[in-house]
């Protein structure tokens, strides 16, 4: 999903994810060019390491045990584990590939800050439902990777004798396509596990034991999602679902900053209106009537890693001052003016939800809205 852009003052909801989207892990072996932001960088990064794998599974597709065994994956599945179908190949070209995958993938692993054992994380999907005919009749697809930015006019894609072709993005290409993407899902769920387990070291992540700061006996107090939707710009052909995450952050019992991530697997489409019933907050583990939701969507740039450290480095200078602090705002204040850049991660940000909070509310940056309502959550 393409997000709108953001600049400092405007609406400073909008810069927390901006500032911890750009934080860049040292990793010695993909070292960022100084010349590029982060964020450009990492992107960059992933983006160079999937390129050399589509060359690869381009110039492998010339052999044609291996080409039909690839056919016959894409078109029994909506996604490939690439690793997975390589390793399971009798073609010597299938398991060339599969060296070239599993190194591919390690490294992306590293770039997005997630551990090594998160295993493959590159698939293959056609690139789109108008594709299978001629791909059924026969035709020796092309390969390209699914562009960070939505707004590009071409993608890059290569034949089985490795060489490119500049692809309108735009519009759906007569011949059959193989899109080479990360399992954004998988890398999501692994990423959110990296993030809590970053803030629960630094005592940032709400308590588990919620019952021993503020819930009752029979039960505690929470935020529900009844409703949300999110308005973007139409996604081009050749990207997959996103990944969303909210962020929701707050000054616990013990007058810390917490934060909890809360997974929203079901935000797929923009435009489309959302009946999730979630738990968003629970006001348990929480000191205050208030807190604030950003809410963040995972690509094939984002850090887990990153997000973790630049989220501690902020909030750990936060100190209760006995009333309520947007922590948006202590972000905002600690981070140079350099970290103020556009970053695809961004989906809308919501200050000072209460538990009483109930009803349609906006999003700060105009990009979506949810309906909200308070729920008890009853004890057995």
């Amino acid at each position: 999903m393409s997000r709108p852009s953001k600049r400092r003052g405007a609406l400073m909801g909008i810069t927390l994810a901006a500032v911890i989207g750009t934080a860049q892990p040292a990793i010695a072996s993909t070292a960022p060019d100084p010349a590029r932001p982060a964020t450009e960088s990492r992107h960059a990064q992933v983006h160079d390491v999937e390129d050399r794998i589509a060359r690869s599974l381009s110039s492998s597709l010339a052999a044609p045990g291996w080409r039909d065994q690839v056919r016959r994956a894409a078109l029994g599945t909506p996604e490939v584990d690439l690793r997975a179908l390589a390793a399971r190949s009798a073609d010597p070209a299938g398991r060339r590939l599969e060296t070239a995958v599993t190194t591919a993938d390690r490294h992306i692993a590293a770039l997005k800050g997630l551990p090594a054992a998160t295993g493959s994380l590159l698939r293959v999907r056609l690139g789109a439902p108008s594709m299978r005919g001629r791909l059924e009749a026969g035709a020796t697809p092309w390969v390209a990777v699914a562009a960070a930015d939505e707004r590009t006019r071409t993608i890059t894609a290569y034949d089985s004798r490795g060489r490119a072709h500049a692809v309108d993005a735009t519009r759906v290409p007569d011949r059959p396509l193989y899109v080479l993407d990360i399992d954004v899902a998988k890398a999501h769920r692994a990423g959110l596990a990296v993030l809590r387990g970053a803030l629960a070291d630094k005592g940032l992540a709400a308590p588990r034991d919620r019952a021993a700061n503020g819930a009752g006996a029979a039960g505690w107090w929470a935020t529900k999602v009844t409703a949300v939707e999110v308005n973007d710009d139409e996604e081009p052909w050749f990207k997959g679902g996103a990944e969303m995450f909210a962020l929701v952050t707050g000054f616990g019992p013990d007058g810390k900053a917490r934060v909890d991530s809360v997974d929203m697997p079901y935000l797929d489409d923009d435009g489309t209106v959302y009946h999730p019933n979630q738990i968003l907050v629970n006001w348990s583990g929480y000191k205050y009537d208030l807190a604030d939701v950003v809410m963040m969507e995972d690509d094939d740039g984002t850090n887990y890693k990153a997000l973790a450290q630049a989220l501690t480095t902020a909030l750990l200078t936060v100190t209760d001052q006995g009333t309520y602090i947007p922590l948006v705002n202590a972000v905002l204040s600690a981070m140079p003016d350099s970290w103020f850049t556009d970053d695809p991660d961004y989906v809308e940000s919501w200050y000072t939800l209460s538990r009483n909070s109930t009803g349609r509310l906006d999003g700060a940056a105009g990009n979506g809205w949810m309906t909200v309502e308070p729920y008890f959550v009853q004890q057995f």
